[in-house]
């Protein structure tokens, strides 16, 4: 909730970004620390805050092994889907129509392709995934439903695992609606084929997006991996555009000042596209012009299409300020795109 207080954050979040992911407060430790004990009070906050500022919210999740309170943990195993399907449908219930797309199942597997040994997979098995898409469904059936993971942005044995998985649940009839690509990168290191790989799965009839982007570099950063950082947002937005299901591209935080992973990776940092003092970097300049705008963050009139794959270039609150940022989303004719 700290973002919310700062206002060099939300100055630029409220103006350039139309889309919104909570961080931590629709997670399970937060949304129910104790069995039947629901606090939706910080998630009421950003959903509020996104209500006023035209923003979609992207829910953010319903099923992880992290962030779990203990109780969830500690049942009985024969008592663990009663608790899932409770927390789900209570959550989801709760936020019905105010959340475009939910993380429903978040980081599921590991490197390899196995499944995470998580208190859900050893209470059911993989029957887990269908379980929890069809109760969030239930609750909510204009919401999209995806699974959510990071390293499987290449075609790789964590994400051939993840494509095998969701082929499956669609014979079955379950409502997945999408894949999220968390796409934590180290800069260099964007895969080669990762327009391929969505593009396999948008094939399967599921929307793809990438949910949680960054791109890490070692500090202090040079003005060369600087460079190749906007190389690496300008071909990761260029891939998204190529896939026609590709329905945006969120980045995980605002700016470097604030970023997660300053804590996680030490010795790494400056992974946005705005720097410690909240100006745009190469990365917002390679991202617009990828996009079809201009680095300045001059406009043109009428709207601006994504060839071939069905989006516009939303201008967001039909802001002429230099450098605001450009979103992609489905073309609806406003005077913004």
């Amino acid at each position: 909730m700290s973002d919310l207080s700062n206002t060099n954050e939300t100055n630029i979040a409220g103006a350039q970004f139309d889309a919104l992911t909570p961080g931590n407060e629709m997670k399970w430790d937060t949304t129910e620390p104790g069995n039947g004990q629901y606090n939706f009070g910080p998630g009421d906050q950003i959903a509020s805050y996104a209500k006023a500022h035209g923003m979609r919210v992207r829910g953010h999740n319903l099923v992880w092994q992290n962030q779990l309170p203990g109780w969830v943990s500690n049942l009985p195993l024969n008592q663990v889907q009663g608790a899932m399907d409770a927390h789900i449908t209570t959550e989801v219930s709760h936020y019905k129509g105010q959340i475009y797309a939910w993380d429903v199942v978040n980081e599921p597997l590991n490197g390899d392709g196995s499944f995470v040994n998580d208190v859900f997979y050893r209470a059911m098995g993989t029957n887990y995934f269908a379980e929890a898409l069809r109760t969030a469904h239930a609750a909510d059936p204009s919401a999209r439903l995806y699974i959510n993971d990071y390293g499987i942005e290449g075609q790789n044995a964590k994400s051939n695992a993840l494509y095998n998985l969701a082929k499956t649940l669609l014979v079955q009839g379950v409502p997945l609606g999408g894949i999220g690509f968390e796409s934590h990168f180290i800069v260099g290191q964007v895969p080669s084929d990762f327009q391929a790989n969505m593009q396999r799965f948008a094939a399967l009839g599921l929307d793809v997006a990438v949910t949680e982007l960054d791109d890490r570099i070692q500090l202090p950063a040079s003005s060369a991996n600087l460079q190749q950082q906007a190389t690496d947002y300008g071909n990761v937005t260029k891939d998204c555009l190529a896939v026609s299901r590709c329905v945006g591209i969120s980045q995980w935080g605002i700016d470097d000042a604030n970023s997660w992973i300053d804590g996680t990776f030490p010795g790494w940092g400056a992974a946005t596209m705005y720097d410690r003092n909240f100006q745009p970097k190469p990365a917002y300049s390679a991202t617009a012009t990828a996009l079809g705008g201009s680095s300045s963050g001059s406009g043109s009139t009428g709207a601006l299409h994504a060839v071939g794959a069905g989006k516009c270039l939303d201008v967001p609150n039909s802001s002429a300020t230099a450098g605001t940022q450009l979103q992609i989303w489905d073309c609806n004719g406003q005077a913004n795109q």
